[in-house]
């Protein structure tokens, strides 16, 4: 049985007041994966990031309703996570959700919208996913890694750079568990890809009013969502682990900080 975490992202431009579906970006869809029917598939987190006050609104008949669903109120320039970190939207597998956005009507700007989902059983995808008294348990050291990511401007993921593109001090051979990360200037979703998140992107809101939530933010969402949600790469994928933002029409760069913990060797805890 494969579990997974994947953010999903995508833009509109200017669509004003008007409910405008998102462009998403590529590589990520609407349309929920071919889990089994019976999979614990949850969306976990959802934000968005404004130029003008909006709403982002994510619906489908297999919500609640298929008139208004889940919808959100979002100032402007505030990249903040919008479910509550303690329940969960489950999510039906092969499901398309319309997400659509409202905000700004200044032409070439984007509105950008992100959902973090999780799945329980995914065919062919094994993310190494640990859990909180693993890391506890097994941490040796606090360990932090910056880059610095410069975006285009077209919107969705860019300026990816590998994990030890600026600082290569990773110990050969070694797990270390991803807890969380600091930004220094806003962007709609930092993100990590590579073998050992099953290649599907894992991340969170580039904010950085709120690096007290991103420092915690998969500690966080495993303690909350009461599952084993904390990556954990190897230092021998290094190298193909990679970073990247999304990032508005702007195109600010970004330095993230990855918050990580060595970790003794053992057994992943997958609950």
């Amino acid at each position: 049985m494969g579990r997974a975490l994947e953010v999903i992202a995508g833009q509109a431009t200017a669509p004003s007041a008007t409910f405008t579906g998102l462009t998403m970006n590529s590589g990520n869809s609407l349309t929920i994966r071919n889990a089994p029917l019976d999979a614990d598939v949850r969306l976990a987190q959802m934000w968005a990031k404004h130029q003008a006050a909006g709403v982002l609104r994510v619906r489908s008949p297999k919500l609640h309703d298929n008139v208004q669903g889940i919808r959100m109120r979002n100032p402007s320039a505030s990249v903040i996570e919008m479910l509550p970190f303690g329940i969960f939207q489950k999510l039906i597998p092969q499901d398309t959700l319309i997400a659509e956005i409202t905000g700004s009507a200044v032409g070439g700007q984007f509105e950008q919208g992100a959902m973090l989902v999780y799945y329980g059983n995914l065919p062919g995808s094994d993310a190494r996913l640990t859990s909180i008294s693993d890391v506890q348990k097994r941490g040796v050291n606090i360990f932090t890694v910056e880059n610095t990511i410069t975006p285009g401007a077209g919107g969705g993921y860019t300026g990816a750079a590998a994990i030890n593109a600026s600082f290569d001090l990773f110990k050969a051979n070694t797990d270390y568990a991803l807890l969380g990360y600091r930004v220094d200037v806003r962007c709609s979703v930092v993100r990590w890809l590579g073998a050992d998140t099953a290649n599907l992107g894992v991340g969170g809101p580039g904010e950085p009013s709120i690096n007290d939530v991103l420092s915690n933010w998969f500690m966080w969402l495993s303690a909350n969502q009461g599952l084993a949600l904390i990556p954990v790469f190897n230092s021998a994928n290094k190298a193909g682990i990679t970073l990247d933002i999304m990032q508005d029409q702007a195109a600010a760069a970004v330095v993230v900080t990855s918050i990580m913990v060595e970790l003794a060797p053992g057994t992943i805890q997958t609950s």
